[in-house]
């Protein structure tokens, strides 16, 4: 089987073009055969036709003699053309041609039909010929003049024509060969000078280009293409470098502070409360190292398409209230008030787990950006297609630069404050995945000094 692009376009193109020069040919040979033979015919007729008016004429000047009238016509006026002249459609009065006297009688009896200038093909020669008919009654005799012609010059010529066209095509079909690859090396040079391209382009220059130049249209579609991947790759292998390093920052931190007190434990002896005290430092900043390993390792599963939904029918109402009890503790410590409003009946078919950590990062993250004295209101609207979750707080905002990159993941508009609450800038970027994989979304609506509402949208 042939893999290359190239020669399959060549074949194909030469066989097309194959096909229509054997058409071609075909048409052209059945046409020309077709015209010769019915030139013939006219002629033919016109011949039958002149003898019979001349045999009237010469039949008066012979008074009444058919015999030296039809040897007068045929000698003397049509000599040289193949004319043959019957009485009572028996009787051979003369001939122009070798043909013998029961020839002439068997095409008369072919030619014969009742109407002039008939035309009949019959076998004489290897070609054979072709007749026609003209009748006429005089003095109570039927004279019938048939004119005649052997088809050796009209074989010939065919013979000719068709000795050309088998000549010609295999020049013709090598011309549309070489033609057929040319063009074809020439159609697929962009594709080349694309892969040629392609193999210099690596994770380090993600950012290069094909450039084609003036191709066709659809050579431009497909480098267009492969452009627009070459661009979702550039943004893909920058947020990975950055998603590694962040993650790198993040893991070295609560590892430093681990190691630190360990080697301040161990540098010399300290009393019990000193160690439990160092211990309680460990153990915090482990629990810190614990989430965020758990967070990785959820979205990175969520990315892999590995992390399959546990759904099941619960009350979402019911849900959002235990939520809000559960983040009672922490707004408390901050001095920070939580309403809730959230209808009992409303069902939903969903991941309860993932649904209750959706609910708890919005309601930590209101809770952290939310100063003392401040409110923070978790609301649930059920409508006829969707249902609506709404997390509104009166804290201090989102900065216009910041509103859309607060749901990358790392990312964090006031990085010292966000870091010594303990956040890990994962929160927003887990809510947005859980959202979507219930075919839902996320938005955010805030501006600097009058709170966020952040609203997830389900279809019910």
């Amino acid at each position: 089987m042939i893999r290359s692009f190239r020669w399959r376009l060549t074949l194909w193109y030469l066989g097309f073009f194959s096909l229509l020069f054997v058409l071609f040919g075909l048409f052209l040979y059945g046409r020309l055969s077709s015209n010769l033979k019915t030139r013939l015919d006219d002629e033919l007729i016109s011949q039958a036709h002149t003898a019979a008016g001349l045999f009237a004429d010469e039949l008066k000047e012979q008074n009444g003699d058919a015999g030296k009238a039809a040897h007068e016509i045929v000698d003397n006026d049509l000599r040289g053309q193949q004319i043959a002249i019957l009485a009572d459609r028996g009787e051979l009065l003369a001939s122009s041609g070798p043909a013998r006297a029961a020839d002439y009688i068997d095409i008369a009896a072919q030619l014969y039909s009742g109407r002039p200038s008939h035309v009949v093909a019959f076998a004489l020669g290897e070609s054979g010929a072709r007749a026609a008919e003209d009748s006429m009654s005089v003095g109570g005799r039927e004279f019938e003049f048939i004119a005649y012609q052997p088809l050796d010059t009209i074989a010939a010529d065919l013979r000719q024509v068709r000795g050309i066209l088998l000549l010609a095509s295999p020049l013709l079909l090598a011309m549309a060969g070489i033609g057929g690859y040319l063009v074809a090396k020439r159609s697929l040079a962009p594709l080349g000078s694309m892969a040629v391209q392609a193999r210099r382009i690596t994770a380090s220059n993600l950012d290069a280009r094909l450039e084609i130049g003036q191709a066709a249209e659809e050579l431009e579609a497909l480098a267009a293409s492969f452009n627009e991947l070459l661009s979702r790759l550039d943004k893909t292998f920058d947020t990975m470098r950055r998603f590694v390093a962040d993650a790198s920052h993040e893991l070295r931190t609560p590892i430093a502070v681990i190691r630190g007190e360990a080697d301040v434990a161990l540098s010399q002896e300290r009393s019990a409360a000193a160690y439990r005290e160092t211990l309680a430092v460990i153990l915090d900043e482990s629990r810190r190292l614990s989430r965020l390993v758990d967070d990785l390792l959820n979205l990175a599963r969520a990315d892999a398409g590995h992390l399959q939904l546990q759904a099941r029918d619960f009350y979402l109402g019911d849900l959002l209230q235990e939520c809000c009890r559960s983040a009672q503790a922490l707004a408390q410590a901050r001095g920070v008030a939580v309403q809730c409003r959230a209808p009992e009946d409303v069902q939903f078919r969903g991941d309860e787990e993932l649904l209750h950590r959706l609910v708890m990062n919005l309601l930590d993250n209101a809770i952290r950006h939310t100063p003392r004295g401040g409110c923070v209101a978790a609301s649930l609207e059920a409508l006829d297609s969707e249902i609506r979750l709404r997390v509104s707080d009166t804290g201090s905002g989102i900065a216009l630069e910041a509103l859309p990159h607060i749901f990358d993941r790392f990312y964090r508009g006031d990085r010292a404050r966000s870091r010594q609450d303990g956040g890990f800038g994962l929160g927003l970027a887990i809510v947005k995945w859980i959202a979507e994989s219930h075919q839902g979304a996320v938005a955010v609506q805030s501006a600097p000094g009058q709170g966020s509402i952040f609203t997830v949208t389900m279809p019910r």
